[in-house]
């Protein structure tokens, strides 16, 4: 196994690494509703207090982080690790997108309503090279019943947000690098499946019934899958959780899959830095760390960075 470096411990379930030009990268602790800056030397910095549950975030064409918000969760403490669910909190309300000023912390509420629908539990984001971003929305538990997201494409302004697809239970979520494929890690189906897009927001779902998108990869037993992100030369890197915790490599033509094992029941999410885009920070939830590797590839960069 490659080298692993713990960079920072003590988080309460952190996920949606984000890598900076200062080299810091910032990490949302979902348990906690906060989002941190984690420096080189491991140090830890606040950076707002979203509150209830943020989750994925992005850097936006603004310099802003953009949130996905979940609205909060139940975690359960078990033998020092956590444990995160999709159950919801007695005061849940709804899920939302956010707009966080870096500097300042102040955080503002962008969409929380689609169509006259509330967003369910907004989870991870892809800003494209046309400044919009793609957002999916996985289910949320109440006691007799489950709310269905989606996948979703918005406008970083606050101008219009478009509900793209319903009833898929979408986490991860990432573009090719020509922008042209959308990958999406359905967690409970166990599958990251890959959509064609036609334009900014636009899917092609010409003979999408009933089951829309291709599927890319498939896990089985208990993995799920979590979030993901991509190499430059297109290569999906997905979280698998449970079962063969690690980070998969996918190759998006073949599917042919290559195991990335790591200390934890779930490792959820990567990102990409450095100079070369080489250096790997992955979330390693249940036990509260940032671990930092070299990856194997040089990964995409980004949109928009800070």
């Amino acid at each position: 196994m490659t080298d692993i470096e713990i960079v920072a411990d003590g988080l309460a379930w952190p996920e949606g690494p984000v890598w900076m030009e200062d080299g810091s990268v910032i990490v949302v602790e979902t348990a906690a509703g906060l989002i941190t800056r984690i420096r080189a030397d491991g140090s830890k910095h606040r950076v707002a207090t979203p509150g209830d549950g943020p989750n994925g975030i992005a850097v936006g064409p603004d310099g802003h982080l953009y949130v996905c918000n979940n609205g909060g969760m139940i975690c359960h403490h078990v033998d020092g690790l956590t444990f995160a669910t999709a159950d919801a909190p007695a005061d849940y309300e709804t899920g939302r997108i956010e707009r966080v000023d870096i500097a300042t912390g102040t955080v503002e509420r962008l969409y929380d309503v689609v169509d006259g629908v509330n967003l369910v539990a907004p989870n991870d984001i892809a800003f494209d090279a046309h400044g919009g971003f793609w957002f999916s929305d996985v289910s949320k538990h109440r006691e007799n019943y489950t709310l269905d997201g989606g996948i979703f494409y918005a406008k970083a302004d606050g101008s219009g947000i478009t509900r793209v697809l319903d009833r898929v239970g979408a986490n991860g979520i990432g573009l090719s690098p020509d922008g042209k494929t959308l990958y999406a890690a359905v967690t409970f189906e166990r599958h990251v499946l890959a959509y064609d897009v036609i334009a900014p927001g636009e899917l092609d779902l010409a003979n999408a019934f009933p089951a829309p998108g291709r599927v890319l990869a498939a896990f089985p037993g208990r993995q799920t899958v979590d979030s993901l992100g991509v190499t430059a030369d297109g290569t999906v890197c997905v979280a698998t959780v449970l079962e063969n915790p690690g980070i998969t490599s996918i190759d998006p033509v073949s599917g042919a899959q290559s195991l990335f094992p790591l200390p934890d029941l779930a490792p959820t999410n990567i990102c990409f830095g450095g100079a070369d885009m080489r250096d790997a920070w992955i979330t390693l939830s249940t036990s509260g760390r940032l671990a930092r590797t070299r990856w194997e590839k040089p990964g995409l960069r980004l949109p928009h960075y800070a």
